[in-house]
């Protein structure tokens, strides 16, 4: 389902500021990555940018790291101590994004973890600013859950897809990652420790600022 008609897509990107070189280069590598609809893209990706500046965290966490495009965006925001931990369960697709963090002025504050993210996330003992979840879908409560009591009073958290191409739109919900996520959206809307609103970006993204 084309949740933005194609043509406001195009007005958005036209009128919003473009990608560096090295986040447009691993734009271009991910085109051709058969998962390349997974890429987080230039509006989402310069939206999570201006976040991340205007809140400058000393700690961000990505659960679902690809290939690096949404990580690079994020660090831009980064304290002069800062550190972004990222976690992707794909080798093959973590040895590409580590290929471009070593490119970046923030390579420094990058660190890349490979395997499940349910089993790292409790490890790294760290209270989160900022939290991005864009992983397999129907893990996303476990990982809300998880994370939650680490995030700062007034932090965010962004859950990507949340609208999954307009599937939780459907009177009958069937396909396991929609329900999943609709699942998920209506976990965080019950929740009195945050508040949430769903942005129509891309495919849905939740800011959830935790009180």
């Amino acid at each position: 389902m084309e949740l933005v008609h194609h043509l406001a897509e195009q007005y958005a990107a036209a009128f919003t500021s473009p990608e560096d070189e090295l986040i447009q280069a691993v734009a271009e590598h991910t085109q051709t990555h058969p998962h390349a609809h997974m890429l987080s893209g230039h509006v989402q990706g310069t939206f999570l940018t201006i976040i991340s500046s205007l809140l400058q965290p000393r700690r961000i966490l990505e659960i679902g790291t690809f290939t690096g495009y949404s990580a690079l965006c994020l660090a831009k925001g980064l304290t002069s101590d800062g550190t972004l931990h990222t976690i992707e369960l794909r080798a093959e697709d973590a040895a590409t994004a580590g290929e471009y963090f070593n490119k970046s002025p923030e390579k420094e504050k990058i660190i890349l973890h490979v395997g499940n993210a349910k089993d790292i996330i409790p490890s790294l003992m760290e209270i989160w600013d900022i939290v991005f979840i864009d992983a397999d879908k129907p893990s996303y409560i476990d990982y809300y859950e998880l994370i939650l009591p680490t995030v700062k009073r007034n932090g965010l958290i962004i859950a990507d897809n949340v609208l999954f191409h307009g599937q939780v739109l459907e009177e009958n919900i069937s396909r396991k990652n929609a329900v999943a996520i609709h699942a998920f959206n209506i976990h965080v809307k019950e929740d009195p420790r945050v508040e949430q609103s769903i942005l129509t970006i891309r495919d849905g993204l939740m800011m959830i600022r935790k009180l």
